[in-house]
């Protein structure tokens, strides 16, 4: 499962990135995702803090290497697509299109490494 544990790295790097930057600057982080919408401070801060934390959650399993917990991080993943994309649909925000394109890319690029990871395996 090498090549799960090493696309694991890149969830953890944009959630702890985005993360802090929403918690400490949410005005430049929401300018920097195209948010079009107005958010407020305080939404954008709790939606750091809580991307920041699944982002240490994330490590952890990097740390542990807790291979059980490598196909949760899809499942997980494919559920926060479908709300993102829902999201998109009401509002019609382009934040909710790079952040589909960012966790996107880690879905794919952890799934190919999971399945190339069972193939060679088996």
């Amino acid at each position: 499962m090498n090549r799960t544990h090493m696309s694991l790295y890149y969830l953890c790097t944009y959630l702890l990135l985005g993360g802090f930057v929403l918690l400490f600057f949410p005005a430049g982080g929401l300018k920097l995702f195209f948010a079009t919408g107005d958010y407020g401070t305080v939404f954008p801060r709790v939606a750091g803090m809580l991307l920041a934390g699944l982002g240490m959650f994330i490590v952890a399993i990097i740390y542990t290497r807790s291979e059980a917990l490598y196909p949760t991080t899809l499942v997980v993943r494919t559920f926060f697509l479908a709300c993102l994309a829902a999201f998109y649909w009401m509002t019609n925000d382009p934040l909710f299109l790079v952040l589909l394109g960012i966790v996107g890319f880690g879905f794919v690029l952890t799934l190919t490494s999971y399945l190339l990871d069972r193939k060679h395996q088996a």
